[in-house]
């Protein structure tokens, strides 16, 4: 009768039996299960899953698929299969970056590392029904479960010893010892990582879509990893940073992620030669080297079980997987114990400008700086039932941190607040990458803006002025040259005027930067001193 019924709509507003007049309002409920809850149904279903992932300190050439000698085979095959941004943006700096991150603002718009005119994706996407979980790094104010986090183990602090820890370890808001041991082996915090993110996964309510965000503290210093992870690199950086650089930027052409025109920009003076240094000295910087080299590698087996549990559950092919870092690579020598071993967990070496020089191939300055080594990121995506681009693809479309919010709200059906308990949240400052990951070219950032101290920089179309240290301001055609290295500012003294008009307008009112931060730029150029002299010797022979 109700397949009648369905075939014959008409006859539910003229019923001719009691029978059918009994059952009108069963019959009226299946036609809307059928027209209006299914279809719904299905569509939640297909909201995809998302797991966002950022690495600490990695520089824009330290993966496989970026043209390292690193062995990354799991991102590498990702990328393979997925999307690779050429020119996707941090800000330079580790809070300020999982500041933008989370909120699609800037870090000062957003409120710093108080979050306080700011939403974070997992507030939002909580509200739309999305399960969210965090492991690894915070480095902001309170802690991930007072932000939307239904879920969080990891640490509260910027930097900890891999090994033992520190005391801001939280599981859920709640204080955690690090053991000895977790799950069967020593513990080693890119590890547990994991761990707990495969813990959550599975705890998860699994009727829901979820977010996982997943910050490794690797490879930020202190440079520490298990003994036999580091002895796969033993003699790999024997050649030193001249040589890997040149090694890179040539694998960097051949793959086709960057064109000729991007030239290798040359060693800084800060750096010497490597051929000037003596064999001990070369050997200790080989070494430490090594040690970065094995942290990698970890981290990269440590997606590798990441993308096993997404596969063997069957979540990957509707999984959104991106995979970022929060700055270039870091050029601070802040080394303590250097004669202990680098899987001692009394040890803490780090390594300086010189191999950071080697990370941000084939761009000038790092990690703090907003030249482009300090702020471009490696970006690869994936996702299988989602991406309309050609496997393994390129895009040259720029990009930045503050865009995930905007894309993940696109993707969910979600709705940006304008006010969370105290908070009044400011307006959002992202684009959605949807467009791009459909094969498209998406309306781009009218101007993107970059500042961390006394380092700043605007980016408008190909035109980008930087100014470090407060130095005077440098202006470059990025789609010619990229590295930096031909300074237009004297040809062209109107353009720069103009563009830091715009970089003060964006400061004062939408960042609401002190008075200080807000002093105008140098008529010279600053001097850069980054590599500091240390002894030489060496730990790990």
């Amino acid at each position: 009768m109700y397949q009648n019924l369905l075939m014959n709509p008409a006859r539910l507003l003229t019923p001719t039996s009691s029978s059918v007049r009994k059952n009108f309002a069963c019959s009226l409920l299946l036609i809307l299960l059928f027209t209006w809850v299914l279809p719904l149904s299905a569509a939640e279903s297909k909201r995809p899953n998302i797991v966002l992932i950022m690495a600490d300190d990695l520089g824009f050439s330290d993966l496989g698929c970026y043209g390292s000698e690193i062995k990354t085979p799991n991102l590498d095959a990702i990328a393979g299969q997925g999307l690779r941004f050429t020119q996707f943006y941090n800000t330079a700096k580790c809070h300020s970056s999982r500041v933008s991150l989370l909120t699609g603002l800037y870090c000062d718009q957003a409120g710093g590392a108080q979050l306080n005119r700011g939403a974070t994706i997992a507030e939002v996407l909580s509200k739309s029904g999305y399960s969210t979980a965090m492991t690894g790094k915070w480095h902001l104010d309170q802690q991930p479960t007072d932000f939307g986090f239904q879920r969080y183990w990891g640490h509260l602090s910027g930097a900890t010893n891999f090994f033992i820890g520190d005391d801001t370890f939280r599981l859920n808001g709640e204080k955690w010892e690090v053991p000895k041991t977790h799950k069967g082996r020593p513990f080693y915090t890119t590890h547990a990582i994991t761990d707990f993110a495969l813990d959550f996964l599975e705890a998860r309510n699994k009727k829901q879509p979820f977010l996982l965000y997943t910050a490794y503290n690797a490879p930020h210093y202190p440079l520490q990893a298990p003994q036999n992870e580091v002895e796969k690199y033993d003699g790999v950086y024997d050649a030193g940073w001249d040589q890997l650089r040149i090694e890179r930027h040539q694998r960097q052409l051949k793959s086709g992620l960057l064109p000729a025109k991007y030239k290798l920009s040359p060693r800084p003076e800060h750096i010497p030669a490597w051929d000037s240094l003596s064999k001990k000295e070369q050997q200790w910087e080989a070494d430490r080297m090594e040690v970065f080299a094995a942290m990698v590698d970890v981290l990269d087996q440590n997606i590798g079980r990441l993308v096993d549990y997404l596969k063997k559950n069957g979540l990957f092919d509707n999984t959104l997987f991106l995979f970022c870092s929060d700055n270039g690579a870091c050029p601070f020598e802040r080394t303590r114990g250097r004669y202990l071993k680098p899987w001692d967990p009394n040890s803490y070496w780090t390594y300086d400008a010189a191999w950071a020089n080697v990370g941000n191939t084939p761009f000038r300055l790092y990690k703090q700086n907003q030249h482009e080594g300090g702020i471009s990121s490696p970006l690869i995506v994936h996702w299988p039932d989602g991406l309309k681009i050609q496997a393994g693809s390129f895009t040259t479309q720029p990009a930045h941190l503050v865009d995930f919010m905007a894309t993940f709200i696109d993707l969910a059906g979600a709705d940006y607040p304008q006010q969370i308990g105290d908070r009044q949240i400011d307006p959002l400052q992202g684009k959605s990458l949807l467009p791009i990951f459909k094969g498209e070219t998406r309306s781009p950032h009218e101007t993107l803006y970059f500042h961390f101290s006394t380092d700043r920089a605007l980016r408008q179309g190909p035109w980008k002025i930087v100014s470090a240290k407060r130095g005077r301001w440098e202006l470059y055609n990025i789609d010619e040259d990229r590295s930096e290295l031909n300074d237009l500012a004297a040809q062209q003294p109107e353009r720069v005027a103009a563009m830091a008009k715009e970089w003060f307008r964006i400061a004062k009112d939408q960042e609401r930067l002190n008075k200080k931060n807000l002093a105008p730029a140098g008529k010279e150029l600053k001097k850069l001193k980054f590599r500091k002299d240390t002894s030489s010797g060496s730990a790990k022979k």
